[in-house]
């Protein structure tokens, strides 16, 4: 048996590198070329990343954490690895989103909207968060039929509490920090609701396929997965068609449940598409694995790439934002690919060579960067 399942590295994969084009296209395309057709698939494409990166990371997790929750419980080495990876991802989410790479700059210089910005809720936040539910809850659940319960009752509150929850302004009942994570009203791209609801659902189709694979079904459980995932596709398609309105619930397309639906359809999908050619090439070697391994890295590189303050305190992206044709973009976009592919194979063969020179390198470089942070007056 493999000790990795390349279909999951596969969807992860390819969700990191549509992730690039997402973030060269919102920040470099001309607004005019928004309103052609093909804007509209291109954008629909687009916005099955975040699904596909959640329902992965809840996916890995309870598949990987099956076998470490006795240690997890005996706070052994494997519960500090975890918490400090789910603790990387947090920093990583919140860096990202300094008002200015300068404590003093910060505290003193960053307005209320600036630090709305840094506490909003992003997909790294949206996974780390997650994560770390996913992490209490195996400790404390035993029973893996309970576990299984608490991801159907937890995705599902997610995903039907949202229209209820989506048009409060939660910053009148809770802190910033904590209101970002509820709802998209202050900036928040992914909040709890209903985003967390991928993570939960690949949280229980990992738990499925564990069961059926060692049984020897796993043909059967991909089966079902591709059936069940076209069902839900159709349904949520036709469902969206009728005029419904709930009473207090808000009509926010990011909020409906079939915005999920339809969505989670289609990740079932690509896991099947990507199990499929798994299959039929038999290798563990490509560049889409390559940066599915260091999906971390490349999120964090390509936004400094494209929002980093490096060129005499603005950014690309500021320099050159929304002024690019489709074809410019497509320039862009291949350019900050083949480099991000480059980042991320060349990280993963450090690593494999010399793992403590990998670690000492990432020590370095955080170190550096928090000094940076601290010390840096402009």
């Amino acid at each position: 048996m493999k000790s990795r399942l390349v279909f999951v590295d596969l969807l992860r994969g390819w969700a990191g590198l549509v992730m690039i084009e997402v973030h060269v296209v919102n920040a470099f395309l001309q607004p005019a070329f928004r309103e052609a057709g093909w804007f509209d698939v291109l954008n629909f494409i687009n916005g099955l990343v975040a699904p596909a990166f959640l329902f992965v990371s809840g996916f890995v997790f309870v598949l990987a954490g099956e076998r470490k929750q006795e240690e997890f419980r005996k706070f052994g080495p494997a519960f500090w690895k975890q918490l400090g990876r789910i603790g990387l991802i947090w920093c990583v989410g919140y860096a990202l989103h300094l008002p200015f790479f300068s404590l003093k700059r910060s505290l003193n210089e960053a307005t209320r909207t600036e630090w709305l910005r840094f506490y909003q809720s992003d997909v790294l936040h949206c996974i780390a968060l997650g994560l770390f539910i996913l992490f209490l809850v195996r400790i404390f659940l035993h029973r893996e039929r309970t576990y299984r319960w608490f991801l159907w009752g937890a995705g599902t509150v997610a995903v039907l509490g949202a229209p209820f929850v989506w048009d409060i302004d939660f910053l009148n009942h809770l802190p910033a920090f904590l209101a970002a994570y509820v709802n998209g009203q202050h900036a928040s791209q992914f909040p709890v609701f209903n985003w967390l609801g991928f993570m939960m659902g690949g949280g229980l189709t990992a738990a499925m396929f564990r069961t059926l694979r060692e049984e020897g079904r796993e043909q059967e459980f991909f089966r079902v997965l591709a059936s069940t995932g076209a069902g839900m596709i159709l349904a949520g398609s036709l469902l969206m068609l009728l005029p419904v309105e709930i009473p207090y619930a808000s009509m926010a397309i990011r909020a409906n449940p079939l915005f999920f639906f339809v969505r989670l359809g289609i990740v079932f999908l690509l896991m099947v598409a990507c199990w499929r050619y798994a299959g039929w090439r038999q290798t563990e070697q490509s560049f889409v694995l390559d940066v599915s391994r260091e999906t971390l890295l490349v999120y964090a590189a390509h936004l400094l790439v494209v929002y980093g303050d490096f060129w005499d305190g603005r950014s690309l992206a500021s320099y050159h934002g929304k002024s690019l044709a489709p074809e410019e973009s497509v320039f862009a976009t291949t350019g900050l690919l083949i480099l991000m592919v480059v980042l991320a194979k060349g990280w993963g063969r450090l690593k494999q060579a010399s793992p403590r020179s990998a670690r000492t390198i990432s020590y370095v470089l955080g170190l550096s960067a928090l000094v940076l942070f601290l010390i840096r007056e402009s």
